[in-house]
């Protein structure tokens, strides 16, 4: 049941079934390479509502699966104590990402599945009222159908006073649907988070600590990852200020940036200043990178 508080988390977005696969070897073309081979839920935006489970926030779901996930995807995102307000798909099954870990590097084959059909509407007015944040990924913008309804929900979010958060997800996927037009949509956003070849493809800038200042020009908060270089932060009208990185032996980067936003929004909902909140996502990440897969680890010890 949906609590009447007003200082939750909304997210909304993909939900995936992750395959992520680890070589041991440097892969072989046309043979086999042993390797690591995991399966479990993920997708960018499900990840962040799971972190944010684990952090304590208290965080609705709203997304889209095939019918026969339906049960198990509610469940597994209860697991996190996430509220799930699930759309089950009779047409379309779950979508699957194959993901391909060779050290820092990830190579993701993708199908969507579900996540095709998800609606705006789905996110009601109830669950804006009780919300103090919403955050989604850059999947929900390139492979919607429906622009003109996304843009009538970032409003109805505006006038509720729910501030929004975007990750822009996917370098290949901006560039295919066109930076200007990415901007024009998620512009006034209180925070943005891309990673420093987002943030470059974004701005046309290379120089982190000028790609931020940029970015704030169209967002409140422009928050750059940059793994082993740390985050810079610039804010609306402020300098940008470069935070060096936790030092981390990593196992496997997938959903550090999901991880990262999640303990970044948890902080600021507890109402922390920028400081705090990132020392907060950085600690959150580094915690990811350390076990497979890009959700929390299932003894909750985060």
């Amino acid at each position: 049941m949906l609590s009447l508080m007003t200082n939750r988390l909304l997210v909304f977005g993909d939900v995936i079934n992750d395959i992520v696969v680890v070589p041991s070897a440097p892969i072989r073309r046309n043979t086999d390479t042993p390797s690591s081979i995991s399966q479990q839920p993920g997708g960018s935006a499900s990840n962040v509502a799971c972190w944010l489970g684990v952090l304590g926030s208290p965080v609705d779901f709203v997304g889209r699966v095939g019918s026969a996930d339906l049960e198990s995807q509610t469940r597994a995102f209860a697991t996190f104590w996430v509220n799930a307000q699930l759309t089950a798909d009779t047409d379309l099954p779950t979508g699957s990402i194959v993901v391909l870990v060779e050290g820092d590097d990830r190579t993701m084959l993708t199908e969507r599945g579900a996540n095709k059909a998800f609606s705006f509407d789905q996110i009601t007015d109830t669950l804006l009222a009780s919300a103090s944040i919403m955050h989604f990924t850059g999947y929900s913008v390139f492979h919607s159908g429906a622009i003109e309804s996304l843009e009538q929900l970032l409003a109805r979010a505006r006038n509720a006073g729910v501030r929004v958060s975007v990750d822009p997800a996917s370098v290949g996927d901006l560039s295919d649907f066109g930076v200007g037009r990415f901007i024009e949509i998620t512009k006034g956003a209180s925070y943005i988070f891309p990673n420093l070849d987002e943030g470059r493809i974004l701005t046309g800038l290379s120089r982190p600590l000028e790609i931020s200042a940029e970015l704030s020009k169209n967002y409140g908060c422009a928050v750059l990852t940059m793994g082993p270089d740390g985050v810079v932060v610039c804010s609306k009208g402020s300098n940008p200020i470069h935070f060096a990185a936790i030092p981390t032996v990593g196992v496997d980067p997938t959903g550090a940036g999901d991880a990262f936003v999640a303990g970044f929004l948890d902080s600021i909902n507890r109402g922390t200043d920028l400081e705090p909140a990132v020392s907060a996502g950085q600690q959150t990440a580094s915690r990811a990178v350390q076990k497979l897969g890009a959700r929390p680890p299932l003894q909750h010890n985060v």
